[in-house]
């Protein structure tokens, strides 16, 4: 069996980023393995009929990923982030993508794709740590891995319950400057770029990829939802006292805003490796309004 041949284990199967690249990987006839903790659920039970073979694993039974990791040529790393009262658990966080990382190298994977979190023209966002951690394990794995670092999904308009982020009443609010562009990318294209480092290890041994697919600034995003859902759609920066009372990482984030700074991926080169990059607006008309609007 050659490494093409061997099925690619996705992690983090039945969130948004596991679930685009499995179905993505079976569609280009690849073998997956998709790692869940409940077999029964309806996500996992959906990939089983689209052709993944479904394994049963969690991140903190360390036990078991070595089944999980068995006899795969490949791996689509998600550890799940970790968050407590105060904060993100840093070290918790790290710690799940560092076992996953071990049990790979100890069962032979030829590659394993990370997706992390973009990084910015200025400092560290908060919360990256533990992102960091996992990326630092796996350069010094001796495996051949691709780093995955893609900026805020276009998905995120479907949010329905936090103060940042979706649509509430016909307003968008976040963190970002209105007068800013704001990159962002579609679930489905981080997919792509995962199955391109999978079909092609070789040239993406050792690549770490800032993702986005478009750059608007967040007014121009507002008004792009709105025309297509037909409904008027206005966006609304978050103020520094609200930040404040959201949280000491929260605050960060939005001085790092405030301050200019940004994601930082090179759009033209992506769509070079992808030429089917969305827009936000093809992701709107492919599908995006229209989940919108069930909303």
């Amino acid at each position: 069996m050659t490494a093409h041949d061997k099925p690619i284990l996705v992690t983090g199967a039945t969130g948004k980023q596991g679930g685009a690249t499995a179905r993505r990987l079976l569609d280009e006839g690849r073998a997956v393995r998709a790692m869940v903790r409940d077999p029964a659920s309806a996500a996992a039970r959906a990939l089983a009929e689209a052709g993944a073979a479904l394994v049963r694993a969690d991140f903190d039974r360390p036990e078991t990923l070595a089944d999980a990791v068995a006899g795969v040529g490949g791996v689509f790393a998600v550890p799940p982030a970790a968050f407590r009262p105060d904060g993100w658990d840093v070290d918790l966080e790290a710690e799940r993508g560092e076992r996953l990382i071990e049990a790979a190298r100890g069962a032979g994977v030829e590659h394993v794709v990370f997706t992390s979190i973009a990084t910015t023209t200025g400092p560290t966002i908060p919360g990256t740590a533990g992102k960091e951690r996992i990326e630092a394990a796996l350069r010094g794995s001796g495996m051949r891995h691709t780093v995955l670092r893609p900026v805020r999904f276009m998905e995120n308009y479907l949010f329905t319950d936090t103060p940042v982020d979706g649509i509430h009443g016909g307003v968008h609010r976040h963190l970002f400057r209105a007068d800013r562009p704001m990159q962002v990318i579609a679930v489905a294209d981080i997919a792509v770029f995962a199955a391109l480092a999978f079909a092609d290890p070789d040239r993406y041994d050792g690549e770490t990829l800032e993702l986005a697919g478009d750059a608007p600034t967040p007014v121009e995003a507002a008004a792009a939802v709105g025309a297509a859902i037909g409904a008027e759609v206005r966006y609304e920066r978050v103020t520094a006292e609200e930040a404040k009372a959201l949280g000491e990482e929260i605050v960060q984030t939005w001085e790092l805003h405030e301050a200019g700074h940004a994601w930082k991926a090179d759009i033209p080169a992506l769509r070079r490796l992808h030429p089917g990059l969305r827009t936000l607006e093809d992701w709107l008309a492919e599908g995006g309004a229209d989940a919108i609007g069930r909303r």
